[in-house]
């Protein structure tokens, strides 16, 4: 058959444009692409030899090769594969010249309509002539030769991706498909490198294709000739000889058996940058409705950028061993953004976007086994290794933590996983289940008290009545304490009850004595009340306080003055809320203060000590006062009288 040319349809070459600019946004992903169709081509030339003997093919060593030409400013990617024949060439890299302009904008529409990514939905970018034609990124010229197994004519076919295309016949083309690309002028300014370097090459495959199973081939310089010593023949120097690009060790594919822990601590490096030993190893092998495998590190150490918030997740995602991005934040939660591995899902298309991920629901399913197993792996690192655990508490629980307010499907699992600080001990945090077991008969709740250190809370006026009757109490003062304890209401069937808010009766007594104390304070409490009405909702007794005459708490749901600060730290303006003052009537600032008060009608005279109990309740608890140097001349003037 003679020479054709076709021309592209009137607004096809607008069209790829659009699906080039809209799909690639890294230029070197032309690399990846022809790599991963000439895989392919491989695998289907592999299977076609086992199942076809009549098949005139030759399939011992299946192989891809790249020949960069750095004089003619080409590079050619070449294959042995099963090949294709002229129809298929037209049909398979002709694909928006046949598919149509009209069928593929309506397909476009389509995918915008469903809110995936720009440009084309997850059923376009998984043709191979779209692939093909990311070549043009980088080339002002691309020339295909093929010859399918089996045939004995290939076809070659020529496009400057201007308007039009070539085919012909080529009598004496090799088995498979190379692919060659007459290079534009590299632009650094616009991400395009010299694709004909050889060391950019071995840094793309090494990126891009690494685990491909197929070895990727350069074929190297080669060698000057050397000059015969004196009295010595000359010796024709040996012709350059192919290098090996890519270790096609794919380690998520092996079990664990198969693998050294030495391997399995370089390839956590590979993919991590990091210097460390990981801390935990995970092999998931999944089948069925969605196929996948993943390898996932807990690493040993925090890394320096954990609470940055522009650090990218530690998951590369691989379509059939191909690298498709690392960054793939749809794959893990951000709680869990200190796991490293990859997850290579085997029917996602190679150039899924970061769009149609968030939509895709193999990927969301992949979601929710990935983080179930990295959970229930915390889990058995706690139950059976507790130095380790120790160790991946000191530099994670804090970002661990953060699942409790962001999932609400796994909080439960997140919370049997965790361990807190207590009162129990001063040094070793607890487990919640651990914590239950301390807990006395009568008692149904989980005590805790946030807070901005451990010192503050523990040296709080709330935590006396607790410390007396030797209660454990929760000390949780990392700031994502404050959000969680709000989200998550119980563990266990046990409630999370904050002892500085709503009302504590430890002793559960309601008898006589009581009822005579409370008519006596009454006045008191009232006027109090009106005196502090700016700062306080309520001035009501307590009998959380054993040592202190006075603290603050909060209804049951109100706004901790540690969560305030949190949002207006970053930003938020929240309006300052009041608290109710509680009195402990058995101290002895607060009897004096109520026989001052019942002994006069001058109850004006008691308002400068009134406010200065609100002081003492405020700074008791690490508080911020509203105006410090009021305060300070109220002390001044008290003790001046004092001493008068």
């Amino acid at each position: 058959m003679t020479s054709q040319v076709h021309e592209f349809q009137a607004e096809a070459r607008q069209l790829l444009d659009l699906m080039v600019h809209s799909i690639y946004s890294n230029k070197d992903s032309f690399l990846r692409e022809l790599v991963s169709n000439a895989s392919d081509a491989l695998d289907k030339l592999r299977l076609a030899g086992l199942t076809d003997k009549d098949l005139d093919a030759d399939i011992s060593d299946l192989h891809i090769r790249l020949i960069p030409d750095a004089g003619a400013r080409t590079l050619t990617v070449v294959d042995n594969g099963i090949g294709m024949s002229r129809d298929e060439v037209i049909g398979l890299i002709g694909t928006i010249a046949k598919s149509g302009t009209a069928e593929l904008r309506r397909k476009l529409a389509e995918s915008r309509a469903d809110g995936a990514d720009t440009a084309v939905s997850e059923e376009l970018i998984g043709q191979f002539g779209v692939g093909f034609y990311s070549t043009f990124m980088v080339a002002s010229e691309v020339t295909l030769v093929t010859r399918k197994a089996g045939e004995s004519v290939g076809t070659r076919w020529t496009s400057t991706g201007d308007g039009t295309y070539t085919i012909d016949d080529v009598a004496d083309a090799p088995q498979g498909t190379s692919i060659t690309l007459a290079l534009t002028a590299v632009d650094e300014d616009d991400a395009v490198h010299d694709y004909a370097d050889r060391f950019v090459l071995r840094g793309l495959v090494k990126k891009y294709s690494d685990f491909i199973a197929w070895p990727i081939r350069m074929l190297g310089e080669a060698p000057e000739p050397v000059e015969p010593a004196e009295g010595e023949e000359a010796v024709e120097p040996v012709g350059p000889v192919d290098e090996t690009l890519n270790s096609q060790k794919a380690l998520w594919s092996k079990s664990k058996d198969e693998v050294t822990p030495e391997e399995y601590a370089d390839f956590y490096r590979h993919v991590s940058h990091a210097w460390d030993e990981p801390l935990e190893t995970i092999s998931l092998h999944a089948e069925g409705t969605f196929e996948y495998q993943a390898l996932l590190f807990i690493p040993t150490q925090a890394p320096f950028d954990l609470f940055m918030r522009e650090r990218a997740s530690g998951i590369h995602l691989y379509v059939k061993r191909v690298f498709i991005m690392d960054d793939a934040t749809e794959l893990m939660p951000e709680y869990l953004r200190w796991v490293q591995g990859v997850v290579d899902a085997a029917d996602l298309s190679l150039n899924v976007s970061r769009e149609i991920l968030q939509q895709d629901r193999q990927i969301r399913a992949i979601r929710r086994r990935l983080v179930k197993k990295v959970i229930s792996t915390v889990q058995e690192i706690a139950d059976k290794r507790p130095d380790d655990y120790r160790t991946f508490w000191e530099n994670f629980g804090r970002v661990f933590k953060e699942g409790l307010v962001n999932d609400a499907d796994n909080a439960q699992a997140i919370l049997k996983a965790s361990m807190f600080a207590s009162t129990h001990s001063e040094t070793e945090p607890t487990r919640l289940a651990d914590y239950l077991t301390r807990m006395a008969d009568d008692q149904d709740v989980i005590y805790y008290m946030t807070g901005e250190s451990r010192a503050q809370i523990v040296g709080s006026p709330h935590l006396e009545a607790f410390a007396a009757k030797g209660i454990e109490v929760l000390v949780l003062s990392d700031p994502v304490d404050e959000v969680w304890v709000g989200t998550v209401p119980e563990f266990d069937g046990k409630k999370f009850v904050s002892i500085a808010k709503g009302v504590v009766d430890l002793d559960g007594s309601d008898d006589e004595a009581d009822s005579e104390r409370d008519e006596a304070f009454a006045p008191l409490l009232a006027w109090m009340g009106e005196a502090l009405a700016d700062d306080v909702t309520q001035v009501r007794l307590t009998s959380r306080l054993t040592d202190s005459a006075a603290c603050l708490v909060g209804d049951e749901f109100s706004m901790t003055p540690q969560l305030e600060k949190l949002y207006r730290a970053s930003g938020q303006e929240v309006p300052r809320s009041k608290r109710i003052l509680e009195l402990n009537p058995t101290h002895a600032l607060v009897e004096r203060l109520n026989e001052r008060f019942t002994a006069s009608d001058d109850h004006a005279a008691l308002a400068p000590a009134a406010s200065l109990v609100f002081a003492a309740a405020v700074l008791a608890e690490g508080g911020e006062l509203a105006d410090p140097a009021a305060v300070a001349k109220l002390i001044a003037q008290q003790v001046a009288d004092s001493l008068a």
